[in-house]
């Protein structure tokens, strides 16, 4: 199945479902719809997350590819964008993680979060 094809399929199971007990990822999925960093195009994409006190963090891995996935790209350009949790939806902007203590610490905890992650 192509990427765009899965994850129209995760967002379609995502809002029948209230963003509840989606496919292997239960509730640890939210949705981020940023601007292509290229394209100027709306983008959405079903991402793992998991919660660091108010912030919700996610991981630019691509399934351990060796490059960024678009959507890191997009934030990078354009730092602002919406995130969908549940039935909620907000405007969020992007705060990128330097290499570092706090970096390693969110990265480890997304590990523990999502075991299939690493």
């Amino acid at each position: 199945m192509a990427v765009a094809d899965w994850n129209k399929t995760m967002i379609d199971e995502f809002h029948a479902k209230g963003g509840k007990g989606i496919g292997h990822f239960g509730d640890k999925l939210l949705l981020l719809t940023t601007r292509g960093a290229k394209s100027g195009r709306i983008q959405t994409s079903p991402i793992v997350c998991h919660r660091d006190g108010d912030r919700y963090v996610i991981a630019g891995s691509k399934s351990g590819a060796p490059s960024h996935p678009a959507w890191y790209h997009n934030l990078v350009k354009h730092r602002e964008a919406e995130v969908e949790v549940g039935r909620e939806k907000f405007k969020v902007r992007a705060t990128p993680i330097a290499k570092g203590p706090e970096r390693d610490r969110l990265y480890e905890a997304h590990g523990d979060n999502f075991a299939a992650f690493r």
